[in-house]
């Protein structure tokens, strides 16, 4: 979603904002802005558009006196994307500018009451109200009036406050939006996302929920909502200015998909010990695994297709009744868990407000809870029961790749170790699958040598058709689902996945001559099924798209205008995996030959933490 940045140093404020705002772009965004902040002034310059468009506005010569500031890249909820309501807001009389991530679920009551009192307002969003309650409620003291102000806001909110009487000082606070500090040798970084401080310190603090902070260029006081002082101890860096760069790839999206035989060889070697497979922190949980009688998978986007695969994986694995959840949907149903039931929460970011509304539902009804999560210190992980952090690293591009390819290879060695500790898998498959799950890098590494030409070949011949449609049945249906979404992100094509067998229940009647249908055929449980659905449409003139093992398949069958992405031979339980990246590399090239922004495609964000 939106990006938060803000510096205090001695050096001039201007290039360190919009290196970190350069560095946020991936979120997705719409209009960005600044504010700078001298003895006795606050000066703001935003504008709409790419953040080239506030570059041109700044006239940094101007600007050489001032070391304070913040800045934002905003993604439009309240308010349409225009300059007046790009961020930062500032107050009437012009003592505070903020930035906000987030939603004032109470602004209307707010902002009627303000109006009331005689404020004008100057911006459609509910972030004003912030700055106005600032004004409101300052007596010459900064804290009183933070205090007194969070005090009102209902919601969620990370903001990063200045007040025109105190030029040196940052306030910022953080309730269900992340927000993070570091101190270096040019002084205090403030952000929304960790990525963007890579190369300025080797340790970072993480405000929690309801935590606040008054940040100097020498560090920061630490604070409860009610403005009693605290202790905070950083934590360590793990990301380098190295995994914050192309490092020579076009795109970001195109470096993290060549990143994953590394991201499943970590995720891998972290979890397999010889034949045993190990999570640090869980053997608690699974010694309770027979207690165990139903798990329901809780995520959202590709999140929920990792959650789909594992239903499908688990349930055939364990015997355990399964359910996969699209999160926004469950925290509103009426479906019952207890003390019996495992939720298992899944999330790159470990902010997405569904997700974490779903977890605090799951927990009131007394059900344990297990996150997976790519970020550390997340709200997920410090949350939940259990928590697995997935070792994909760092993710620029919008559209998740290595990520999704990490949660995928945890979920199946969950899977794996609940079958082994329920007594549900024999020996001889239990040797074979973890032999399969140690040798994905490999797989995965032989992809990447060979998929791309035929991925760029098949691009070529589909950049400019108006649908596509994705086919598959059991396992390979989740990856269909996947492909799909990825496709639609960068490329912009209109795409669906259906099950295979529900062709005929409908979705046949929009297969004419011409058109493409992507057909995923990893699984050999279910390949004899499939490829009579294939027949079907290629009776109606469809032109398939085969993904999976070319020997399986054998395309000469269908017809000579048949193209394929072969894959190494997977186990067929775990067959989402390979087809979810030979699909990544598709949408990539698609997209690439479209012209399309493909590490920050339009109206998307990287971290969703606004319902």
């Amino acid at each position: 979603m939106c990006g938060i940045a803000g510096f205090i140093g001695k050096e001039m404020a201007v290039p360190y904002l919009i290196d970190c705002l350069e560095r946020l772009e991936y979120r997705g965004y719409d209009s960005s802005g600044i504010a700078l902040c001298k003895k006795g002034s606050i000066e703001v310059t935003k504008r709409k558009g790419k953040l080239a468009e506030l570059k041109k506005a700044i006239n940094v010569k101007e600007k050489k006196n001032s070391c304070c500031g913040i800045g934002h890249t905003r993604w439009a909820t309240h308010g349409s994307p225009t300059e007046k309501n790009a961020h930062p807001h500032m107050s009437e009389k012009g003592l505070f500018a903020i930035v906000h991530n987030g939603i004032i679920e109470n602004y209307a009551e707010l902002k009627n009451e303000l109006i009331s009192e005689g404020v004008t307002f100057s911006s459609q969003t509910d972030s004003e109200v912030i700055a106005q309650l600032f004004e409101k409620n300052y007596k010459d003291d900064f804290l009183i009036s933070a205090r007194k102000t969070l005090s009102r806001l209902e919601g969620a909110y990370a903001i990063a406050v200045i007040c025109r009487d105190f030029p040196d000082r940052i306030f910022c606070a953080r309730k269900g939006s992340p927000l993070v500090l570091c101190f270096g040798e040019k002084g205090g970084f403030i952000s929304s996302d960790v990525t963007s401080l890579a190369g300025q310190s080797n340790e970072i603090y993480r405000l929690d929920d309801g935590e606040c902070a008054l940040v100097s260029s020498e560090g920061a006081e630490f604070f409860f909502s009610d403005m009693v002082p605290k202790e905070k101890l950083p934590e360590k860096l793990n990301i380098s200015a190295e995994d914050a760069q192309k490092q020579g790839y076009e795109h970001f999206m195109l470096k993290e998909i060549f990143e994953q035989n590394q991201t499943a060889a970590r995720t891998v070697h972290g979890h397999i010990r010889g034949d045993d497979i190990f999570f640090e922190g869980l053997d608690s949980l699974f010694d309770i695994a027979s207690d165990i009688r139903r798990i329901a998978f809780i995520g959202c986007g590709s999140a929920y297709h990792v959650c789909l695969s594992a239903k499908y994986v688990t349930e055939r694995l364990t015997g355990i009744y399964c359910s996969a959840e699209i999160a926004s949907e469950w925290r509103y149903s009426d479906s019952p868990v207890d003390k019996s039931t495992l939720c298992v929460f899944i999330s790159q970011s470990g902010e997405t407000a569904d997700t974490l509304a779903a977890l605090v539902k799951a927990k009131a009804s007394g059900a344990l809870t297990l996150g997976i999560v790519n970020v550390p210190s997340s709200s997920l992980s410090v949350k939940s029961d259990f928590v697995i952090q997935t070792a994909a690293g760092a993710e620029i591009a919008v559209a998740t790749t290595k990520a999704y390819t990490a949660q995928l290879i945890t979920v199946y060695l969950i899977a794996l170790r609940l079958a082994k500790e329920k007594d549900c898998v024999d020996k001889e498959d239990y040797v074979r699958y973890t032999e399969f799950i140690r040798r994905i890098p490999d797989g995965i590494s032989e992809i990447l040598a060979c998929v791309p030409g035929q991925a760029q070949k098949i691009a070529e011949e589909i950049c400019n058709v108006s649908q596509i449609y994705f086919i598959g049945r059991n396992t390979d249906y989740p990856a269909a689902l996947e492909g799909a979404l990825k496709l639609k992100e960068v490329s912009y094509i209109p795409c669906e996945a259906y099950p295979s067998g529900e062709l005929k229940h409908g979705t046949i009647s929009l297969i004419e001559k011409g058109t493409y249908v992507v057909a995923l055929m990893g699984s050999s449980d279910v390949l004899a099924k499939t490829a009579g659905n294939v027949k079907e449409v290629k009776s109606r003139g469809a032109r398939v798209i085969f993904v999976g093992n070319a020997d399986r398949i054998r395309t000469d069958n269908y017809g000579n205008e048949d193209k394929i992405l072969s894959l190494p031979d997977s186990e067929n339980v775990f067959s989402a995996l390979y087809e979810s990246i030979a699909l990544q590399l598709l949408a990539y090239y698609v997209a690439k030959m479209r012209g399309c922004d493909i590490d920050k495609p339009r109206n998307l964000a990287k971290s969703v933490t606004v319902e």
